[in-house]
């Protein structure tokens, strides 16, 4: 190539390497095209699917149902915080439901947006409750907590969810939209060109990584009040706290992510039964990483941690943290520095009426 180079005229240098500029981006132009070509491909099945099985109910409606077993009828929803190894952990439950025969499906929203219109809570809640065939069902996307019993609903899904330190997510998040990660590296992202890093937006005072950016694990816990999005809402806190409670199963940390899929395996085998070790072996092909992510430095993780947003984020991530180390404590015990789930502690005695 460097002989070629030296044995063409300067104009003819020129011309091959704008050439192969713009073929770089016509290519790069066509991938993404695609990309969207196979998510618009993928909505339009998914609402097919929908649609045929709310056909199939309707001529149905007059048959009697046959109730399906109880290790049958079960849903997990994981509304999914972005930026959370949330990817990662999909990824697990993809690898693992034709082993343990469940399904998996993915709640595409448009846009993201984690907040439905309220016709599309109704028809969320109603298929998924409803679509038998799916059942045992694993359903994850980036929404927000959304009440079923609201909806008449008697038995409620099952929720879990993973959350991270607020400052490290929303740095992952701001690197991620300039870098992508390893998952799709060909993908173009939205901010794709500005090499500007984190510390540099910060001091600059931009708006991707403002205080304000890092309000988005409260409201997910939240649910769909307009109260959950209005950022800096202490009602919109103590609600998050009081569903982390009530409504989830269980909630881990990023930065403790394979204790909480030990437990997810010990409570719920159906679906999770050699998470573990999926997780722990071979080269974690599951794992993804966003790319050219930099450590913010001391003064700027400073400067947002005198936010009251920053504040009350990170009250809700210790909330978490502490519950969920309290699960753990419970629920396992140390050998030799591994952790390993306690067998059954409670038994049955004193049963009366005595049996002949």
């Amino acid at each position: 190539m460097g002989l070629l180079r030296i044995m063409m005229p300067p104009k003819l240098q020129l011309l091959a390497v704008l050439t192969f500029g713009v073929a770089m981006l016509f290519l790069e132009n066509q991938i993404q095209k695609l990309e969207d070509s196979r998510g618009k491909l993928e909505r339009a099945i998914a609402r097919h699917e929908v649609r045929e099985i709310e056909q199939r109910h309707s001529m149905d409606g007059s048959r009697q149902e046959i109730s399906l077993d109880d290790d049958e009828d079960i849903l997990i929803i994981y509304n999914r915080v972005p930026k959370t190894a949330s990817t990662s952990f999909t990824n697990i439950a993809y690898d693992l439901c034709a082993k343990n025969k469940y399904h998996v499906l993915h709640i595409n929203t448009t846009k993201n947006n984690p907040v439905m219109s309220l016709q599309d809570q109704m028809r969320f809640v109603k298929n998924v409750s409803s679509w038998r065939e799916m059942k045992p069902g694993f359903y994850h996307g980036h929404i927000s907590y959304l009440d079923f019993a609201k909806f008449g609903v008697k038995k409620k899904p099952i929720y879990i969810n993973v959350i991270r330190d607020p400052i490290e997510r929303l740095v992952s998040y701001y690197y991620f939209l300039r870098f992508g990660d390893d998952y799709r590296p060909g993908l173009r992202r939205r901010k794709q060109g500005d090499k500007k890093t984190f510390d540099e937006c910060v001091a600059a005072g931009g708006s991707d990584c403002a205080p304000e950016k890092l309000w988005l694990q409260i409201p997910f816990f939240c649910g769909h009040s307009s109260e959950c999005w209005n950022v800096g809402s202490r009602w919109a806190l103590d609600q998050a706290k009081y569903n982390l409670i009530n409504e989830y199963f269980l909630v881990g940390v990023t930065e403790e992510l394979e204790d909480f899929i030990m437990l997810l395996e010990a409570a719920l085998p159906r679906f999770f039964r050699g998470a573990t070790e999926l997780y722990r072996s071979g080269k974690k092909s599951h794992l993804r990483k966003t790319t050219e992510k930099k450590a913010p430095s001391k003064e700027t993780t400073a400067k947002l941690q005198q936010s009251d947003i920053w504040k009350m984020e990170n009250e809700f991530y210790e909330f978490a943290l502490e519950q969920f180390q309290f699960v753990r404590a419970h629920a396992v015990r140390e050998k030799d520095g591994e952790l390993y789930i306690l067998a059954q502690n409670f038994f049955y005695e004193k049963i009366y009426p005595k049996s002949n």
